[in-house]
This record gives structure tokens, C-alpha cells and sequence, in this order.
């Protein structure tokens, strides 16, 4: 069962993934997901991608998984050239499709622009990406103006309870056990 909503335009896109090369001669497309089980991007439709500055409803027609790729057909896409105009789209949906997550849990996009502070008070900078490493996630956080290490950015560990001591999504803020000179 998908987690339909009705197809206009998100209120609050997040991108989950992207359109790859085309595959084959009758429309079929890669796609990369970026949502913890692959599989699981099928789950939230519509999906919207923005083309010349506007939103655009894509409706599949099927999907399947080939060998190690995810593949899909979109409605009305019936050959490569249609498909290759998808190439490199990114897969958009809104985040309030997104289920819940339990306490301690965060979605990457609500880290964002959070102000990064040590324990000692210390304002590192504010979360402008995340980074997956495999062992764990990291926050790519850009240094303030005025940092008195002139680092322009610092890759911090999300590692909760080690690293992380305090994450306040009211008032923007994650506590970090870090030393501002690293």
C-alpha cells in the first residue's frame, strides 16, 4: 500500500532519490534511492520532480529490480528518447509522507541548519550537509564568520551519546562533546 496523498505540489519536498540512465528501448529508467531500503521509495507517491521551474506529477507505470538496479517506467514515457529527457531528475516527494520516527531518531533534512554548540558553549557553526560513512552518519557543519580556528568546515561524528549529547529540534541547536580546534 503506497502512502498516497493527492498530486499537487509538495508543501514540504524532500528529495528521496534519482533518475538514472535509461535502460533498454521501451522508456525504462535506473533509479537511485536514497531512503534506508531501497525498495521503500515505492511506497511514497506522487512523485514530483521540477522541471524549467515547474512541478511535474510522475506516475509509474511499473518497477522491478534488475541484477543489482532498481528500474522503473513512468506512464506515457514509451521510449528512450522520452526516457533519457528523465535522466538525472531528482525523485521529490513530501516529507509529511514520511511515518514518524521514535525518540533519539532524526531525519537528516530536520538537522539542517541546526546551530551546532560544544558543552563548553563554543558555536561550532550550523549543519549544512550529512554524510553517510558507513560506520555512521556525519554532520558537515560550516564554521561561523568569525571562528577564532578559521576552519571554514568541520566533519562531526553524529554518534549519539559520544559525540552527541543534545539534539533540539524547537530550538535549532545539537550539544557536542568536540574539541572547536579539530
Amino acid at each position: 500500500m503506497s502512502k498516497q496523498l493527492n498530486p499537487v505540489t509538495p508543501a514540504e519536498p524532500i528529495v528521496l532519490g534519482k533518475m538514472g540512465s535509461t535502460y533498454g528501448i521501451r522508456g525504462w529508467l535506473r533509479v537511485f534511492s536514497s531512503t534506508e531500503d531501497a525498495e521503500s521509495i515505492f511506497e511514497y507517491q506522487p512523485w514530483f520532480i521540477q522541471r524549467g521551474g515547474q512541478w511535474q506529477v510522475i506516475e509509474l507505470e511499473g518497477w522491478k529490480r534488475h541484477t543489482q538496479d532498481l528500474i522503473i517506467k513512468v506512464k506515457g514515457v514509451d521510449d528512450r528518447d522520452a526516457a533519457n529527457l528523465l535522466t538525472n531528475c531528482e525523485i521529490i516527494v513530501d516529507s509529511k509522507q514520511l511515518p514518524p520516527l521514535e525518540e533519539g531518531d532524526y531525519y537528516w533534512k530536520d538537522l539542517f541548519g541546526c546551530q551546532v554548540v560544544t558543552t563548553s558553549g563554543y558555536e561550532l557553526g550550523k549543519v549544512i550537509d550529512m554524510m553517510e560513512t558507513g560506520s555512521n552518519d556525519v554532520m558537515v557543519v560550516k564554521a561561523n564568520l568569525k571562528d577564532a580556528f578559521g576552519i571554514k568546515e568541520r566533519l562531526i561524528p553524529f554518534l549519539d551519546g559520544q559525540v552527541i549529547k543534545k539534539v533540539d529540534l524547537t530550538t535549532q541547536s545539537i550539544e557536542v562533546d568536540w574539541d572547536p580546534g579539530f
